[in-house]
């Protein structure tokens, strides 16, 4: 089991940068695969990006793609999303997931077993 503690959101200008933190707890960080998400005001909840377990394969959906990068720390349990030339459209509470020894992120919240509480991205125009 994993828990997930997001942290660096934020109120920034559009084309500010933000740099996201999700810190796990537990001794085997490195056993899960890892996505950001986020959920906008009255929309549902979707994917952002996806990184595996060693950091070798990253996914990210085309409205981010060029502009916001993940990565992973695994001697310290954090997981990070930089964003780049924010827009307004990227304001929503941003959460980290995890699941299990999965081979690749996926991209639907079914295939994640843990959640954090999220963190809260503004971008104002």
């Amino acid at each position: 089991q994993v828990q997930l503690v997001e942290s660096g959101g934020g109120l920034v200008q559009a084309g500010d940068s933000l740099r996201l933190s999700c810190a796990a707890s537990g001794r085997t960080f490195s056993m899960y695969t890892m996505g950001w998400f986020r959920q906008a005001p009255g929309k549902e909840r979707e994917f952002v990006a996806g990184i595996s377990r060693n950091g070798g394969t990253t996914y990210y959906t085309d409205s981010v793609k060029g502009r916001f990068t993940i990565s992973r720390d695994n001697a310290k349990n954090t997981v990070y999303l930089q964003m780049k030339s924010l827009k307004s459209e990227d304001t929503a509470i941003y959460y980290c997931a995890a699941v299990y020894r999965a081979v690749v992120p996926g991209r639907d919240i079914s295939g994640y077993d843990y959640w954090g509480q999220g963190t809260q991205v503004t971008v104002s125009s």
